[in-house]
């Protein structure tokens, strides 16, 4: 509803003018407003702005827009709007939305007893998907610089901190705990983010998020050629045979094993060399240890064994930890109830 449409109508009799508060994200580029932000500008009688720091300032003037450069007050654009017949003000809004003057606009729509001119809030630009990723980005050069503890860490220390947030990750997917995934997810990002800011200090290898990002957007188009290329598939596992294939013509490894960390929690180590081992059409019988060292093969048997039945071990033995977990609360509660 416009203000003309709200009650007290009557005393607007004719043409009463326009203010038009443009909005405009400092995650698009400078200049690349829409269309109807373009129209409005151009159509003004009037553009406004207090803050003369604003990075769209370069671009309207060298499209010709004159813009003043002044911090309007309520009373001012409504008599300006209203004191000749269909006048058009815009207002290019700070970051912080100009609070002070629609809470102004507001209060003098509101009180009934003023000729207002229509007011639209017009969103002159959109953040795209992703761009507040470019806020993190901000924030983690600020306080790499600034904060005395942040700003001191080396990628070999904060590697305890990545393990941590990839299993409390894992503990909230198996879960099903939504809040905690968005969370988890955004700790996750930030250990992506923070060893990325601190490579860019290397003196011999530097390198940025943007090549951490373009590195993998690169990666992803190799390996998905039925999407970006010439070639097809039908099936999930057409889509995987791309993959390592051409995984394989990349890395040019020497042994199916290599690049398998070994640093990896066993079970999945031992998954992990399985499925190489499948993949690449090696029967390798699993190895018996030693007498009263045994324990270990079985358990490796037994990965081996869940592997090619399609079961990833780790995830098979956390579900039954987390069944043996409340199997001793259970009887932790059973036994006070008996004393």
């Amino acid at each position: 509803m416009t203000a003309s449409e709200a009650p007290g109508a009557a005393l607007a009799a004719g043409p009463t003018g326009r203010i038009v508060l443009l909005t405009t994200s400092h995650r698009v580029a400078p200049g690349l407003l829409s269309w109807p932000a373009w129209q409005a500008l151009r159509g003004a009688d009037r553009v406004l702005c207090a803050d003369s720091a604003h990075p769209q300032l370069p671009y309207l003037r060298d499209a010709g827009v004159e813009v003043a450069e002044a911090a309007p007050g309520a009373r001012e654009l409504v008599d300006y709007c209203t004191t000749a017949p269909g006048r058009t003000a815009v207002v290019l809004t700070s970051a912080d939305g100009e609070s002070a003057l629609t809470d102004g606009l507001a209060r003098l729509a509101g009180s009934g007893r003023e000729r207002m001119p229509d007011l639209e809030l017009l969103p002159g630009a959109y953040d795209l998907p992703g761009a507040r990723l470019l806020d993190l980005v901000q924030v983690m050069d600020r306080i790499r610089v600034e904060c005395p503890w942040s700003g001191a860490r080396t990628s070999e220390e904060l590697v305890k901190y990545g393990i941590e947030e990839a299993y409390e990750l894992v503990e909230a997917i198996e879960q099903g705990d939504r809040e905690a995934l968005r969370e988890e997810l955004g700790d996750v990002l930030l250990q992506v983010v923070f060893h990325a800011r601190i490579a860019q200090e290397d003196p011999d290898e530097p390198f940025s998020i943007d090549e951490v990002a373009g590195g993998i957007v690169d990666k992803l188009i190799r390996r998905h050629p039925h999407i970006f290329g010439e070639e097809a598939a039908e099936t999930a596992e057409d889509v995987r045979e791309h993959w390592l294939r051409t995984k394989a013509a990349e890395k040019r490894r020497d042994s199916v094993t290599d690049g398998v960390p070994l640093g990896q929690p066993a079970l999945a180590l031992a998954a992990k060399l399985a499925s190489r081992a499948r993949t690449a059409g090696l029967e390798v019988p699993v190895p018996e240890g030693p007498e009263g060292e045994d324990v270990g093969y079985e358990l490796l048997a037994l990965a081996v064994r869940a592997a090619g039945q399609g079961i990833e071990p780790e995830t098979a033995l956390r579900a039954a930890a987390r069944t043996y977990r409340d199997a001793i609360r259970a009887a932790e509660v059973a036994r006070r109830g008996g004393e």
